[in-house]
């Protein structure tokens, strides 16, 4: 059959299996290309299927040489109708790409936030993994959270406090600015964003690490972040987002001493740039903001893709003699996203914009690529014209 895009406003309902295939390929090539990094070499990823977890999974095994183990939440093939997404074919060619070369590539689908899960990936580290992890990345990007504890189901809102906040959006499919209010949320939405996306599950993951004796020496952990300018403050600083990750970061303290005393390890925060991903397209007023950020990052010749820019966490920062702290003790790489004469542009173009020339002053058109190019579309040197045989495809699993 031929497959392909579709769109429903800012969300894909279609993924191209060779698309992904051969973006993944270009990714790894990338990092090649980037010459090999001392590292780690027995790594957990939780939201290991696209974007920062992909791009973080594909930097440490084939910069590092680490062996993976990816957990994501993913569907596969059910129907014609319904294909499989973009996230497990990335596994799937990931998995291959990575075992040519000699390196453990494991996937596990399924839901990260459950005990179940947690107990699965311990007993397979225990038992082929080598017993112990040096480095555990926390990716996820969830809608809700089935709290293990209570049962109760919490769902994440990407929402201001305090007041309604209007502003302009991109509907992608589109290609319209169009005006949108959202309005602020309310308490309970607030502790439920917390629950979600922040540093609870994270904790949990870590405390059932340390109890099965699964940490090695030094082992360290991150997990992604965003701060922003002043435009993103509604959502992210000062909005429901914000207040999750302001939760992360006090449990990464918690977790920094807790793995100090067991395996003199460390726990960071890595504050990453504002990149185009599932969650990021459908942020209120975010895509505007990333739309501008681009042209003028581009045109400065310092725009980063996911790989481009966490390559550049764990060769450089991480792993490497060149930590840029801020004054919280997070990592910071997004410094070039908020050097002053690039956010001063970018302000001046978001002043500018209107629904009639959003096209000619930003770059939504590699807004636009780049998101179609998570879902294996828009990819050089794929004929989108060929059919896919969709019952070999069934044959592949992660």
């Amino acid at each position: 059959m031929i497959i392909e895009a579709k769109l429903s406003g800012n969300v894909a309902r279609a993924a191209h299996p060779l698309g992904c295939q051969a973006d993944v390929m270009s990714q790894i090539q990338y990092v090649k290309e980037q010459g090999k990094f001392e590292g780690p070499k027995k790594v957990l990823i939780l939201g290991a299927s696209s974007s920062y977890g992909l791009a973080s999974r594909i930097s440490l095994a084939f910069g590092a040489q680490a062996d993976t183990i990816g957990v994501s939440f993913e569907r596969g093939i059910a129907s014609e109708d319904k294909l499989a997404t973009a996230g497990w074919w990335n596994n799937i060619f990931f998995k291959e790409a990575a075992e040519k070369e000699g390196l453990i590539a494991k996937n596990f689908i399924g839901d990260a936030f459950t005990n179940e899960m947690k107990d699965q990936v311990i007993q397979y580290i225990k038992d082929e993994f080598g017993g112990k992890i040096d480095l555990l990345v926390y990716s996820l990007a969830a809608p809700r959270r089935n709290d293990p504890q209570t049962g109760e189901m919490h769902a994440s809102v990407i929402k201001p406090i305090g007041e309604k906040v209007k502003g302009y959006s991109i509907n992608i499919e589109k290609e319209e600015l169009f005006e949108q209010t959202v309005e602020q949320a309310s308490d309970k939405e607030i502790l439920d964003t917390i629950n979600v996306m922040g540093g609870e599950d994270w904790k949990l993951w870590i405390d059932a690490l340390a109890e099965a004796d699964a940490l090695s020496e030094g082992c360290k952990t991150t997990l992604y972040s965003y701060f922003g300018p002043d435009v993103t403050k509604p959502f992210y600083g000062d909005g429901t987002l914000g207040q999750a990750k302001r939760h992360a970061e006090e449990t990464s303290k918690e977790i920094n001493r807790l793995l100090q005393d067991k395996v003199q390890g460390e726990s960071v925060i890595c504050v990453s740039k504002a990149v185009t991903t599932k969650a990021s397209a459908v942020i209120p007023i975010f895509p505007v903001y990333a739309c501008a950020l681009y042209k003028v990052m581009r045109n400065k010749g310092i725009h980063e893709t996911p790989i481009m820019h966490k390559l550049r966490f764990f060769k450089d920062m991480l792993y490497g003699n060149q930590r840029e702290y801020d004054q919280l003790g997070r990592l910071r790489p997004d410094s070039w996203e908020l050097r002053e004469e690039i956010q001063a542009e970018v302000k001046e173009i978001m002043n500018k914009v209107t629904p009639d020339n959003f096209k000619e002053l930003t770059d939504f058109a590699l807004f636009k690529k780049e998101f179609l190019q998570l879902n294996g579309f828009d990819i050089e040197d794929v004929d989108y014209r060929d059919d896919v045989d969709i019952e070999k495809l069934k044959s592949l699993q992660p």
